[in-house]
C-alpha cells in the first residue's frame, strides 16, 4: 500500500513526529501513533462506565449549583497545580 499525503501541513505534522521521536521513517511514526491510538481507545472501551459514571456526577454537581464560579476557577486551578507545601 502506497499512501500520498497531499496537504503540506499534514505532512509537515508527520516530519515534526519523526523528528519528535526519532523514527526512520514515516512509516515507523505512523506505526507508533496507530499504536498509542489503539491502546487509547483499548483503554476507553475498558473504562468507559466509569468515565460516564464521573462524568455523570460531575454534571449532576453542576446541576445543584455546585460547580466554580467562572471569576474563581483560575484561582482554583492555580492552587491545584501548586506544589504541596
Amino acid at each position: 500500500m502506497n499512501i500520498e499525503i497531499q496537504d503540506a501541513s499534514v505532512e509537515a505534522r508527520i516530519q515534526r513526529q519523526m523528528q519528535a521521536i526519532g523514527a526512520a521513517s514515516a512509516e515507523e511514526a505512523l506505526l507508533r501513533l496507530l499504536d498509542t491510538q489503539e491502546e487509547q481507545d483499548r483503554w476507553l472501551l475498558e473504562n468507559k462506565i466509569l468515565v460516564n459514571a464521573k462524568i455523570k456526577r460531575s454534571i449532576d454537581q453542576l446541576d445543584r449549583g455546585e460547580g466554580i464560579p467562572e471569576d474563581q476557577l483560575d484561582s482554583y486551578l492555580a492552587k491545584l497545580k501548586a506544589p504541596p507545601e
